[in-house]
């Protein structure tokens, strides 16, 4: 189970202050008492998803899915320092993306350290 902290939560906050999504998502972060996976597989059924997997696997697997994204060297100094209003606003421009899903795997990837969620790309490059 991955937990953020209302402290954490907050700092999303600050950074999404306008965007009503993420501000829906970072409210059912909190109501799950922080619990990303909980919070991540209710939003996706909400969305319309039907995720197969236990809770704790499935937001990993979907982050993973769009590691390549995540990791583009141009928003990875941001992610690192904490600061993902960039990549969020990167990750709205890619259709195929579940918007909804966007809060929870950001929250994630920080929450595993960016270097470590990166590193196999950066193997591979």
């Amino acid at each position: 189970m991955t937990t953020v902290t209302s402290q954490e939560i907050a700092l999303f906050r600050s950074q999404l202050v306008d965007d009503e999504v993420a501000m829906q998502a970072l409210d059912l972060i909190e109501d799950c008492e922080g619990d990303l996976e909980d919070a991540a597989m209710t939003l996706a059924i909400k969305a319309g998803q039907e995720p197969q997997q236990a809770n704790s696997e499935w937001l990993g697997d979907l982050a993973k899915k769009w590691r390549a994204v995540i990791c583009e060297q141009e928003f990875r100094e941001d992610l690192q320092n904490g600061s993902i209003k960039q990549m969020m606003a990167h990750l709205k421009t890619i259709p195929e993306f579940p918007k909804i899903l966007a809060t929870p795997v950001l929250m994630y990837v920080l929450k595993q350290g960016v270097g470590k969620f990166c590193e196999p790309i950066d193997t591979v490059r």
